[in-house]
C-alpha cells in the first residue's frame, strides 16, 4: 500500500508461504495475500513483496504464467514492486542455513537468476513512476570468500547486473534497482564494510570504465546509472544484531551517496543476560532450517560473532562467552517488544521507522518475518493472516504519526 504523506510502499514478503515452484505461489497469493489486503487496504492499491525462487521465476517468464499473475493483479487491486532475491532454491520445511547463499555472487548462475528476476519485474510493474527493487545476497557467506578473485568475481558480475537493469531502463523505462543485504556473517555483514566494498569497487573509477565501455554511456552518465541501479537492503533485524546505531547507519550511507533501495522492517531476539536464561530455552530456537547467526557484545564494547546458535550455546557453556549481551537473528513479528523471557530489537526499528518519517529513507518498505512455522507457540497466538495485518498496522501506525523535527542525522 502506498503511503500518502511519502509517497513510500509498504508491503509484507511472501517468503512467509512456503512456496518454491510458481503454482505454490500463485496459490499463497490467493489464500494469503488477498485476505491480507481485505484487511489492511480493502479500498486502495495494495502492493506485493514477491519472493521467486530460481525455479518460479522461470515459469513467470513464460507469457501464459505472466499474463495470469497480470490478470490476478489487476482483478484484486494489487501491484509488485519488490521482490525478494534473496534464496535461490528452497527456503522452508528442509535445511537451509548457509545453502542460501548459494550460489553467490562469485557464481554465474546468480547473475542469470538475478537477470530473470528484473525482466520479470519489469513486465509486472505497474505504469507510471512506481520504480522496482530486488533484495539480494550481500556477496555471499563471508567464510566461503577467500581471496581477491572472489571478490573481483562478484563485482564483475554484479556490474553485469547493473548494465542489464540499465538496458531494461533505456528500452522500457521502467527502473529497476538491485538492494545487497548486509547480514551477519556475511561478506557484508556492516554498514562500514558495504560502504567500503560501494566505494573501493562498484562505485570507483575503475568500475565506472568498465561500466561506461560495457553500456556505451559517458563516464558522468555511468557513475550516474551506476547509483541509480545498485544500493543496499537495509534490514532493521540484520542491523540491531549487528548492534548498528540506526542514525550512524543512515549518516554513513549518506555520506558514500548509496541509496537504501529498500527498508525491511524485522526484529530480532535480545538477551541481556544469556547467562541468566536456561539451556534447554534456548535450545528449542536451535531449529534445523536456518541459521541464527548471534552477535555478543562484551562489556567493554568488543563484538564476538557465531555463526549459529548452537556454537554461541557452545561457548556459553564451556565459559568462553565474554558474558556480555546477545543479539541473534531470528525474526519475530515486530510488534513484538517482549517474548518472555526474552526481548526483541523492535527499539532499533522503532528508531529507524522514526527515521523513514522524518527524512524519507526510501520509498521501499518490506515487512518480512520468514521464520513464521518455526516460532513457539507463545509468540503466534494467531494465523498468519492476523499476524502479518497486525505488523502492517503497527508499521503504518509509526510512518504516519504526524511529522515533527525528530530525530536528525548529523550534516544532513
Amino acid at each position: 500500500m502506498e503511503l500518502a504523506s511519502s509517497g513510500a510502499h509498504l508491503t509484507y514478503c511472501t517468503n512467509i508461504h512456503p512456496g518454491e515452484r510458481w503454482d505454490e505461489v500463485r496459490a499463497n497469493l490467493q489464500r494469503y495475500a488477498l485476505e491480507v489486503k481485505r484487511i489492511c487496504a480493502p479500498d486502495a492499491s495494495f502492493g506485493l513483496g514477491l519472493r521467486l525462487s530460481a525455479h518460479a521465476v522461470q515459469s513467470l517468464r513464460q507469457p501464459d504464467a505472466r499474463e495470469d499473475l497480470l490478470a490476478f493483479l489487476q482483478a484484486n487491486d494489487l501491484y509488485v514492486f519488490t521482490i525478494n532475491g534473496f534464496p535461490y532454491g528452497e527456503f522452508h520445511q528442509t535445511r537451509v542455513k548457509e545453502q542460501v547463499y548459494r550460489p553467490d555472487w562469485r557464481d554465474q548462475r546468480r547473475l542469470v537468476y538475478s537477470n530473470g528476476l528484473a525482466e520479470v519485474l519489469a513486465k509486472l510493474l505497474p505504469a507510471g513512476e512506481v520504480q522496482g527493487s530486488i533484495s539480494t545476497v550481500p556477496g555471499g557467506f563471508k567464510p566461503e570468500i577467500r581471496s581477491e578473485d572472489d571478490v573481483h568475481a562478484m563485482v564483475e558480475h554484479l556490474l553485469s547486473h547493473a548494465a542489464e537493469l540499465h538496458r531494461i531502463h533505456a528500452s522500457t523505462g521502467r527502473v529497476l534497482s538491485l538492494a545487497l543485504e548486509p547480514e551477519p556473517c556475511c561478506f557484508l555483514e556492516t554498514i562500514e564494510e558495504t560502504c567500503g566494498f560501494f566505494d573501493q569497487h562498484l562505485f570507483s573509477d575503475a568500475a565506472v570504465k568498465r561500466f561506461a565501455v560495457a553500456t556505451g554511456l559517458s563516464s558522468t552518465e555511468a557513475a550516474s546509472a551506476l547509483r541509480r541501479h545498485l544500493g543496499v537492503c537495509l534490514d532493521a533485524c540484520h542491523a540491531a544484531v549487528e548492534f548498528e546505531d540506526a542514525r550512524g547507519c543512515i549518516e554513513s550511507l549518506r555520506r558514500h551517496e548509496i541509496d537504501i533501495k529498500k527498508l525491511q522492517l524485522s526484529a530480532g531476539l535480545r538477551v541481556p543476560d544469556p547467562q541468566a536464561i536456561p539451556t534447554p530455552v534456548f535450545e528449542r530456537l536451535a531449529d534445523d532450517v536456518y541459521l541464527h547467526q548471534v552477535v555478543e557484545r562484551s562489556d567493554t564494547g568488543l563484538l564476538r560473532r557465531y555463526v549459529d546458535l548452537p556454537e554461541a550455546l557452545e561457548s556459553l557453556r564451556a565459559g568462553r562467552s565474554a558474558g556480555g549481551e546477545w543479539r541473534i537473528h531470528f525474526h519475530v513479528p515486530i510488534f513484538l517488544d517482549a517474548l518472555d523471557p526474552f526481548e526483541s530489537t523492535q527499539g532499533f526499528l522503532r528508531e529507524l521507522l522514526a527515521l523513514q518519517r522524518t527524512l524519507g529513507l526510501s520509498r521501499h518498505l518490506e515487512v518480512e518475518t520468514y521464520t513464521w512455522d518455526l516460532l513457539p507457540d507463545a509468540w503466534r497466538q494467531t494465523d498468519v493472516v492476523d499476524a502479518v495485518a497486525r505488523e502492517l498496522d503497527w508499521a503504518k501506525s509509526r510512518l504516519t504519526e504526524p511529522r515533527s523535527k525528530g530525530p536528525q542525522v548529523p550534516g544532513i
